[in-house]
Protein backbone atom coordinates (compact mmCIF):
# COMPACT_ATOMS: atom_id res chain seq x y z
CA UNK A 1 0.00 0.00 0.00
CA UNK A 2 1.03 3.25 -0.87
CA UNK A 3 0.88 6.39 0.52
CA UNK A 4 0.69 8.97 -2.64
CA UNK A 5 0.40 12.54 -2.26
CA UNK A 6 -0.34 15.37 -4.61
CA UNK A 7 0.25 19.35 -4.31
CA UNK A 8 -0.73 22.28 -6.31
CA UNK A 9 -0.72 26.11 -5.65
CA UNK A 10 -2.49 28.22 -8.34
CA UNK A 11 0.62 30.76 -9.20
CA UNK A 12 4.03 30.72 -10.05
CA UNK A 13 4.44 33.01 -7.48
CA UNK A 14 3.38 30.52 -4.80
CA UNK A 15 5.16 27.93 -3.10
CA UNK A 16 5.03 24.65 -2.57
CA UNK A 17 6.67 23.93 0.63
CA UNK A 18 3.88 23.92 3.31
CA UNK A 19 1.90 21.26 1.04
CA UNK A 20 5.16 19.06 0.92
CA UNK A 21 5.88 19.38 3.84
CA UNK A 22 2.41 17.84 5.27
CA UNK A 23 2.60 15.06 2.86
CA UNK A 24 5.98 14.18 3.70
CA UNK A 25 4.92 13.64 7.37
CA UNK A 26 2.25 11.23 6.43
CA UNK A 27 4.92 9.20 4.53
CA UNK A 28 3.99 10.17 0.97
CA UNK A 29 6.16 8.71 -1.43
CA UNK A 30 5.90 9.42 -4.51
CA UNK A 31 4.36 13.29 -4.18
CA UNK A 32 2.99 14.88 -7.78
CA UNK A 33 3.10 18.38 -7.66
CA UNK A 34 2.59 21.71 -10.12
CA UNK A 35 1.45 25.02 -10.70
CA UNK A 36 -1.54 25.58 -12.27
CA UNK A 37 -5.10 27.34 -11.81
CA UNK A 38 -7.67 25.28 -10.61
CA UNK A 39 -10.46 26.28 -12.76
CA UNK A 40 -8.50 26.87 -16.61
CA UNK A 41 -5.32 25.50 -16.89
CA UNK A 42 -4.68 21.27 -17.63
CA UNK A 43 -3.14 20.04 -14.83
CA UNK A 44 -1.07 17.05 -15.58
CA UNK A 45 0.34 16.18 -12.82
CA UNK A 46 -3.05 15.70 -11.14
CA UNK A 47 -3.57 13.29 -14.59
CA UNK A 48 -0.17 11.29 -14.13
CA UNK A 49 -1.13 11.07 -10.21
CA UNK A 50 -4.34 9.53 -10.86
CA UNK A 51 -2.66 7.04 -13.45
CA UNK A 52 0.06 6.04 -10.72
CA UNK A 53 -2.12 4.94 -8.32
CA UNK A 54 -3.16 1.52 -7.50
CA UNK A 55 -6.29 -0.40 -5.14
CA UNK A 56 -5.45 0.04 -2.10
CA UNK A 57 -3.24 2.76 -2.30
CA UNK A 58 -4.01 6.09 -0.23
CA UNK A 59 -4.40 9.51 -2.07
CA UNK A 60 -3.35 12.20 0.40
CA UNK A 61 -3.73 15.93 -0.26
CA UNK A 62 -3.86 18.51 2.39
CA UNK A 63 -6.97 20.75 1.52
CA UNK A 64 -9.95 20.04 -0.80
CA UNK A 65 -9.48 23.45 -3.15
CA UNK A 66 -6.17 21.63 -4.54
CA UNK A 67 -7.51 18.75 -5.93
CA UNK A 68 -10.47 19.60 -8.17
CA UNK A 69 -12.18 22.51 -10.18
CA UNK A 70 -15.62 22.43 -8.84
CA UNK A 71 -17.47 20.21 -6.50
CA UNK A 72 -18.82 18.31 -9.23
CA UNK A 73 -14.95 17.76 -10.15
CA UNK A 74 -14.33 16.89 -6.67
CA UNK A 75 -17.25 14.22 -6.72
CA UNK A 76 -16.29 12.51 -9.71
CA UNK A 77 -12.64 12.03 -8.87
CA UNK A 78 -13.80 10.65 -5.36
CA UNK A 79 -16.26 8.33 -7.07
CA UNK A 80 -13.19 7.18 -9.45
CA UNK A 81 -11.04 6.48 -6.24
CA UNK A 82 -13.74 4.72 -4.41
CA UNK A 83 -14.41 2.50 -7.26
CA UNK A 84 -10.41 1.51 -7.59
CA UNK A 85 -10.42 0.35 -4.38
CA UNK A 86 -8.26 3.88 -3.33
CA UNK A 87 -8.79 6.09 -0.04
CA UNK A 88 -8.32 9.52 0.19
CA UNK A 89 -7.64 12.05 2.77
CA UNK A 90 -7.62 15.48 3.34
CA UNK A 91 -5.10 16.61 6.01
CA UNK A 92 -6.05 19.79 7.23
CA UNK A 93 -9.85 18.73 7.39
CA UNK A 94 -8.97 15.21 8.83
CA UNK A 95 -11.19 13.88 6.37
CA UNK A 96 -11.14 10.13 4.95
CA UNK A 97 -13.75 9.19 2.33
CA UNK A 98 -13.22 5.91 2.72
CA UNK A 99 -16.08 5.97 6.07
CA UNK A 100 -19.71 6.75 5.43
CA UNK A 101 -19.42 9.73 7.41
CA UNK A 102 -16.34 11.38 6.62
CA UNK A 103 -17.98 10.97 2.95
CA UNK A 104 -20.82 12.95 4.18
CA UNK A 105 -18.77 15.62 5.54
CA UNK A 106 -16.52 15.37 2.59
CA UNK A 107 -19.43 16.11 -0.02
CA UNK A 108 -21.00 19.23 2.54
CA UNK A 109 -17.44 20.71 2.83
CA UNK A 110 -16.87 20.28 -1.15
CA UNK A 111 -20.21 21.85 -1.60
CA UNK A 112 -19.33 25.06 0.53
CA UNK A 113 -15.89 25.64 -1.42
CA UNK A 114 -18.48 25.43 -4.45
CA UNK A 115 -20.59 28.06 -3.29
CA UNK A 116 -18.15 30.52 -1.74
CA UNK A 117 -16.11 30.24 -5.19
CA UNK A 118 -19.74 31.60 -6.61
CA UNK A 119 -19.80 33.81 -4.60
CA UNK A 120 -16.74 35.60 -5.03
CA UNK A 121 -17.35 35.71 -8.63
CA UNK A 122 -20.81 37.58 -7.42
CA UNK A 123 -19.17 39.91 -5.95
CA UNK A 124 -16.78 40.42 -8.61
CA UNK A 125 -19.28 41.24 -11.27
CA UNK A 126 -21.15 43.53 -8.79
CA UNK A 127 -17.95 45.25 -8.30
CA UNK A 128 -17.49 45.86 -12.17
CA UNK A 129 -21.10 46.80 -12.92
CA UNK A 130 -20.75 49.67 -9.92
CA UNK A 131 -17.96 50.52 -11.48
CA UNK A 132 -19.45 50.40 -14.89
CA UNK A 133 -22.37 52.89 -13.49
CA UNK A 134 -19.65 55.66 -12.29
CA UNK A 135 -18.49 55.99 -15.30
CA UNK A 136 -15.34 53.61 -15.36
CA UNK A 137 -14.17 52.04 -18.75
CA UNK A 138 -12.46 48.65 -19.05
CA UNK A 139 -10.37 47.19 -22.10
CA UNK A 140 -8.62 49.61 -24.73
CA UNK A 141 -9.13 53.14 -25.07
CA UNK A 142 -11.40 54.55 -27.67
CA UNK A 143 -9.98 55.33 -31.29
CA UNK A 144 -8.90 58.78 -32.22
CA UNK A 145 -12.34 60.27 -33.91
CA UNK A 146 -11.21 61.92 -37.81
CA UNK A 147 -10.86 64.93 -35.81
CA UNK A 148 -8.19 64.43 -33.31
CA UNK A 149 -6.14 62.52 -36.00
CA UNK A 150 -5.79 65.41 -38.31
CA UNK A 151 -4.95 67.69 -35.02
CA UNK A 152 -2.30 65.28 -34.31
CA UNK A 153 -0.82 65.04 -37.85
CA UNK A 154 -0.72 68.45 -37.67
CA UNK A 155 0.69 69.27 -34.34
CA UNK A 156 3.22 66.49 -36.03
CA UNK A 157 3.89 68.59 -38.72
CA UNK A 158 4.75 71.65 -36.59
CA UNK A 159 7.29 69.58 -34.87
CA UNK A 160 5.62 68.58 -31.94
CA UNK A 161 7.44 65.60 -30.62
CA UNK A 162 6.56 62.18 -30.76
CA UNK A 163 6.66 61.38 -26.69
CA UNK A 164 4.61 64.63 -26.38
CA UNK A 165 1.56 63.59 -28.60
CA UNK A 166 1.94 60.06 -26.86
CA UNK A 167 1.38 62.12 -23.64
CA UNK A 168 -1.12 64.37 -25.05
CA UNK A 169 -3.58 61.65 -26.04
CA UNK A 170 -2.62 58.94 -24.19
CA UNK A 171 -1.43 56.79 -27.05
CA UNK A 172 1.46 54.15 -27.59
CA UNK A 173 4.90 54.93 -30.12
CA UNK A 174 3.02 52.70 -32.03
CA UNK A 175 -0.35 54.12 -32.26
CA UNK A 176 1.21 57.69 -32.92
CA UNK A 177 3.41 56.40 -35.73
CA UNK A 178 -0.26 54.50 -37.44
CA UNK A 179 -2.02 57.37 -37.08
CA UNK A 180 0.61 59.41 -39.09
CA UNK A 181 0.37 57.04 -41.55
CA UNK A 182 1.25 53.42 -41.36
CA UNK A 183 2.90 50.87 -38.95
CA UNK A 184 6.14 50.74 -40.84
CA UNK A 185 7.13 54.65 -39.51
CA UNK A 186 7.14 53.35 -36.45
CA UNK A 187 10.24 50.85 -37.25
CA UNK A 188 12.36 53.93 -38.41
CA UNK A 189 14.11 56.62 -36.27
CA UNK A 190 11.94 59.41 -35.60
CA UNK A 191 14.57 62.14 -36.67
CA UNK A 192 14.08 60.63 -40.27
CA UNK A 193 10.34 60.72 -40.13
CA UNK A 194 9.53 63.93 -38.44
CA UNK A 195 8.93 67.44 -39.39
CA UNK A 196 12.59 69.46 -39.49
CA UNK A 197 12.75 73.19 -38.55
CA UNK A 198 15.17 75.56 -40.38
CA UNK A 199 14.41 79.46 -40.80
CA UNK A 200 11.03 78.63 -41.03
CA UNK A 201 10.81 75.94 -43.84
CA UNK A 202 9.05 72.49 -43.02
CA UNK A 203 10.97 69.88 -44.38
CA UNK A 204 9.76 66.44 -43.98
CA UNK A 205 12.51 63.33 -43.98
CA UNK A 206 12.08 59.92 -45.68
Amino acid sequence: MAHVGYARVSSVGQSLAVQLDKLQAVGCEPIFQEKASGTREERTALQECLRYIRKGDVMFITRLDRLARSTLHLCQIAAELDKRGVALKVIDQNIDISDATERLLFNMLSAIAQFETELRAERQMDGITKALARGVRFGRKHALTPAEVTTLRQQRAAGVRIKDLMHQYGLTKASVYRYLGGTQRAAMPEMALGAIHRNGVVAVVG
